[in-house]
């Protein structure tokens, strides 16, 4: 995992207290820095872009949050590493592996569990999972597109070496399977949907439906942001909730929102969204201390080990800090 120099950052200083008035709220906002938040363009994370359209996040006392962007997975993990960034949405594969690694970070929410918006595409040659056996794939390694192509071959029967593996970003699996470069590329949306939509031809032949739980995402904290500012996350965290409720009551506006935040139509990714689940808090407060550690977390740690993206064991009170979840 690459690390850059440490930067020198700056937190929030928040004050949130119950009742408090709108001006009042203001003026401690005022004093507030900016909280650095990364994020790819992924509809899992797109609660935090309805925040920042709506104005949840400064309803919350937060004044300023940077909801910065990123490509591609490792471009994130840097920043998040050296600090560049506070908090990040990412993976929970990828924050299994960060811990492994020693990154200081815990997971502290979950976000969303993709069942059909991360999926296999492959031409009309390829007809069945058996067909990858000797094929190129082309794939994000280290991300939800690696697990879940390892998935993929486990369930076939299929050893990695089996394939050809073709590495590239999300972004560009997509485009590479519709010029004809490779007949398989496993990648999430909005790049399913640019896809299939530039050739109507390609098929799914495996999904994040197809190993339930397996890929999912969450976000995750630096040890010393948990430390040194307990009330902005708790803060972060209700603005979650918030725009989740913001958008289960005006769906349509809010799926609008998101799809212009990732660079594509409502129209082209209704699919896409019927594919994700998103946890609300009472989700979390539900799971995250529960069936998330007892059972999805040794699922996703097993798949991650064979990949090589953890390479130390880690057990789930190393990795998740479920109290801020469990005081809202």
């Amino acid at each position: 995992m690459p690390f850059l120099h440490a930067v020198k950052k700056t937190l929030i200083t928040l004050c949130v207290v119950g009742g408090m008035s709108a001006s009042l709220q203001g003026a401690y906002a005022a004093d507030t820095a900016a909280v650095k938040m990364g994020i790819e363009p992924w509809l899992g994370y797109g609660q935090w872009h309805i925040a920042s359209s709506k104005g949840l996040f400064k309803q919350e006392g937060l004044s300023k949050v940077d909801v910065i962007n990123f490509a591609e997975d490792k471009d994130i993990n840097a920043a998040l590493a050296s600090g560049q960034i506070d908090v990040a949405n990412i993976a929970t594969h990828t924050a299994m592996g960060m811990i492994s690694a020693g990154l200081p970070v815990k997971i502290v929410l979950m976000l969303d569990q993709s069942n059909t918006a991360d999926a296999m595409l492959a031409t009309k040659d390829v007809t069945s999972l058996k067909d990858l056996k000797g094929k190129e794939v082309a794939y994000e390694e280290g991300t939800t597109s690696d697990i879940l192509l390892r998935s993929a071959l486990a369930s076939a029967g299929l050893a990695y070496s089996d394939i050809k593996p073709v590495p590239m970003p999300a972004a560009s699996a997509g485009s590479a399977i519709i010029a004809g470069r490779v007949p398989v590329a496993v990648t999430y949306e909005p790049y399913l949907t640019v896809a299939k939509k530039g050739d109507p031809s390609l098929k799914v032949l495996f999904s994040g439906a197809s190993d339930p739980g397996l890929i999912s995402d969450v976000l995750v904290v630096r040890d010393d942001f948990i430390q040194q500012h307990p009330k902005e996350l708790s803060a972060l965290i209700k603005t979650w909730g918030a725009a989740l409720d913001y958008y289960n009551a005006h769906t349509t506006e809010g799926r609008a929102i998101i799809s212009k935040a990732v660079g594509a139509s409502p129209e082209d990714l209704a699919t896409a969204f019927d594919g994700i689940k998103y946890y609300s808090l009472a989700d979390n407060k539900a799971h995250l201390s529960h069936d998330f550690t007892t059972k999805t977390f040794p699922h996703i740690l097993k798949a991650a080990t064979s990949a090589g993206i953890v390479t130390q064991p880690v057990t789930p009170a190393q990795t998740i800090d479920a109290s801020f979840v469990n005081a809202q």
